[in-house]
């Protein structure tokens, strides 16, 4: 809504930097379409974790907690959710696969945003897919139980037409042409979580919203990258980005560069993370065995199987957990408590030859006991 008026759009300015940075995001979307012609099976593999990744993170940013393991039984095995958390789950799910399919016939209009809101709270006995009836604030729950109000939304009697105002403005700009597509659509999803339109949920549509507008640019990284996992590992700026670009909104007096620097950067992270994973493709990357291993090499301190995972996300878990242990074996990695929870650790090598000596000593041992025990007679 106020982000996207003429006369606000108009007055932004832009330093070298973010200048230099919206280049490099238009040099990434125009190099996307060369990477998409790379391995399909290994793009395929990207995608799923994505959808893993967007469906966990999205609702964990929410405060909501579903076990890793069915997450991934939830996304990919679709299978039927037996908690609230999961119904939520369950719901972003749902949403994120009508996005990907068919993101260029979906078009920003209320009606849409109240349709998206109804998928996600599809498994929920609480319907979704309608404008809040009480005004609502977004506040910040410190760990000392503290509550402090960070922003206060639209009222709700002026919710239906503040969303109008906002998808008209949007198009209108879009329609325009004279700004770059990287600014409405932040711009957009700013004003959106401002307004606040829902009781519950506007985090996740927002989130959800992102992606669909990005997709309507030709921006498709978040098919192979969870855009919701980079917002949830960098959870403080992304809060505190909108927080310090919404002061003023009321009135069209704040500053939206905060948070289109974060966006901005969000995004950039990534399109790189994206190419360097498919460029391995490219380049041949040898045995999955030399892949997983050159991925244990590259972590730095402790590291969990998800994190080798992420790097190779076209290798099975049990691959993973096959070649760990081989490499514990070898003495190469230690391993750090057990179950989910479990990480582990590249060994120098000075803590290696002490494992290996160690090893040696207790093979010599053995062995010297069997050749000087005494034969057994047989009676």
């Amino acid at each position: 809504m106020h982000s996207l008026k003429k006369e606000f759009l108009e007055h932004l300015k832009y330093g070298q930097t973010e200048l230099a940075t919206l280049r490099a995001l238009g040099e990434h979307r125009g190099k996307q379409a060369l990477y998409f012609k790379q391995s399909p099976e290994a793009l395929k593999s990207l995608q799923q974790v994505a959808i893993v990744e967007s469906s966990e993170s999205s609702n964990r940013l929410e405060g909501i907690e579903v076990p890793h393991k069915r997450i991934e039984e939830l996304v990919l095995g679709n299978t039927k959710p037996k908690s609230r958390s999961e119904q939520e789950v369950a719901g972003y799910r749902d949403v994120l696969a009508l996005i990907h399919e068919s993101a260029a016939e979906m078009k920003f209009t209320p009606n849409l945003i109240l349709q998206i809101h109804q998928l996600v709270y599809g498994y929920l006995a609480q319907p979704g897919g309608k404008w809040k009836n009480t005004d609502n604030e977004i506040i910040e729950r410190k760990a000392t139980g503290e509550v402090r109000v960070r922003f206060k939304p639209t009222r709700a009697f002026q919710t239906p037409q503040a969303v109008a105002d906002l998808t008209k403005n949007y198009h209108e700009a879009c329609d325009h042409g004279t700004t770059d597509p990287l600014i409405l659509v932040p711009a957009a999803i700013l004003d959106f979580l401002c307004i606040h339109p829902f009781s519950d949920g506007n985090g996740r549509v927002a989130r959800l919203l992102t992606l669909m507008l990005l997709y309507h640019f030709d921006y498709q990284v978040g098919r192979y990258i969870s855009l919701e996992r980079v917002f949830e590992e960098s959870k403080e700026e992304y809060y505190r980005t909108l927080e310090a670009s919404s002061q003023g909104w009321h009135k069209g007096k704040h500053d939206l560069m905060p948070w289109l620097n974060y966006f901005w950067i969000a995004l950039h992270s990534a399109y790189g993370e994206f190419e360097k994973r498919v460029g391995s493709v490219k380049s041949g990357r040898g045995s999955k065995t030399d892949q997983i291993r050159k991925a244990v090499h590259r972590q730095l301190g402790a590291f969990a199987i998800s994190d080798i995972e992420r790097e190779c996300p076209w290798i099975s878990r049990d691959m993973v957990r096959l070649i760990l242990r081989e490499m514990r074996d070898e003495g190469f990695i230690q391993a750090h408590g057990k179950g989910r929870g479990a990480k582990w650790k590249v060994i120098s090598k000075d803590e290696s030859n002490i494992q290996n000596s160690s090893k040696k000593t207790v093979s010599r041992g053995q062995s010297e006991r069997a050749f000087t025990r005494k034969p057994r007679h047989k009676k």
